[in-house]
């Protein structure tokens, strides 16, 4: 059942508000049993760019991030991708409060990643980022009860270059603070999206009044994000079930795997995925898991453990840094390769690519200083021999 509406809803014994229409759900402050943690599934839907702004509280796709709090934004330097040094685009973000916790009433975790295809090497997380932000109940940027199901009166199309004092660029949306030189009406995270608006629609519009709303080749296409729990998994009475109906998978049901950005039969995937027997078992347990709801783009599960999509490059506990805190870190979410269908980047060429990305975040939520705190991600791409082969096909 996908979770709409703003109902109270019970959670630890305490009556709360879902202050999102989408939510990943109330966590508890207890650490989950890692066997039994609920599977939460994000998919994509269409939504009014209202619904999509901070006062909301989204989970979303694309577009520009709608910041949770205010203040300790994360730094340009931040913000830039370890291997080329530019700025890197916002991808998603997941509402994810926690019961029992005030300082977590209001939480949000925020993906970037790099644009630049060269950067997506192999297994290596060094092109993404992901933040932490979260918020008492009571605080001063929202109001304590939650937001009004209808459309806000009036400047439906807020002006989101200006976040409480704090200057946004006018491309990307994050902490921006290098003005136009002529008209100083627009600000900046760098020279790099100053050109890129400048040679799109400034050089245009410069000195003129110009729209709020702005869109650029830099943002992914804007969707919501919303959930859907898991449904148990029957049980199968015989391994031979089993096998047969992995046999039949590719005639009952046409799996997408978007990394593969569709120029792929079902039929190449499982020949890729038969050259190494484990990961032929671990591939085949992917596409089992992910085939009843094929759509999925994110999995949610705090304290759980991901879906890989290979046997190799799986992390040990020790991969997993803790927190600045000093608290260890768990397994909280996965975004899912199907999610690259929907962002419009190139698929015959080069291409910003992932097997799976999972999102690891301080077990007891720290505030940081009231800061957004950076998590760890840890990415995860097809085996090797599926990866040359892919390459080869393309």
């Amino acid at each position: 059942m996908v979770v709409t509406g703003k109902e109270p809803v019970t959670s630890s014994g305490l009556l709360l508000f879902t202050f999102c229409s989408l939510s990943f759900g109330r966590q508890t402050t207890s650490d989950p049993d890692m066997s039994s943690a609920e599977v939460v599934l994000g998919f994509l839907e269409e939504a009014e760019s209202w619904r999509l702004r901070s006062p909301q509280f989204p989970s979303k796709v694309g577009g520009k991030p709608a910041w949770l709090s205010q203040r300790g934004l994360p730094s340009l330097s931040g913000l830039e991708c370890e291997i080329c040094r530019l700025p890197l685009a916002f991808l998603l973000q997941v509402y994810a409060p926690i019961s029992g916790q005030d300082r977590s009433f209001h939480r949000t975790l925020f993906l970037f990643c790099c644009r630049t295809p060269e950067c997506y090497s192999r297994n290596d997380n060094r092109c993404m980022k992901v933040f932490r932000s979260q918020l008492p109940r009571r605080n001063e940027f929202y109001p304590y009860e939650p937001p009004p199901e209808d459309e806000p009166p009036n400047n439906p199309e807020e002006d989101q270059s200006v976040l409480s004092g704090v200057k946004l660029c006018w491309v990307c949306g994050c902490p921006g603070n290098k003005a136009c030189s002529r008209c100083h009406a627009v600000t900046y995270c760098g020279k790099h999206h100053q050109t890129l608006h400048w040679k799109h629609t400034h050089k245009k519009e410069c000195c003129k009044e110009a729209s709020t709303a702005t869109t650029s080749s830099l943002l992914f296409p804007e969707s919501e994000l919303v959930t859907e729990p898991e449904e148990e998994e029957e049980e199968k009475d015989t391994k031979e079930d089993e096998e047969k109906e992995e046999e039949g998978e590719s005639t009952q049901r046409s799996t997408d795997v978007p990394s593969l950005a569709d120029t792929l039969a079902e039929t190449d995937l499982e020949e890729m995925a038969m050259h190494e027997t484990e990961d032929n078992k671990v591939f085949q347990r992917f596409k089992k898991k992910i085939s009843p709801e094929p759509h999925q783009v994110l999995r949610y599960s705090r304290g759980g453990s991901p879906l890989w999509v290979s046997s190799q490059h799986i992390p040990s506990d020790a991969d997993i840094p803790p927190c600045t805190c000093g608290a260890k870190r768990t397994f909280e979410f996965q975004v899912m390769p199907q999610l690259l269908n929907s962002l419009s980047v190139d698929s015959t060429g080069a291409s910003i690519d992932w097997g799976t990305l999972a999102v690891y975040t301080c077990s007891i939520s720290c505030n940081h200083d009231d800061q957004y705190c950076p998590e760890f991600i840890w990415k995860q791409d097809f085996s090797s021999d599926q990866h040359t082969q892919i390459k080869h096909t393309q």
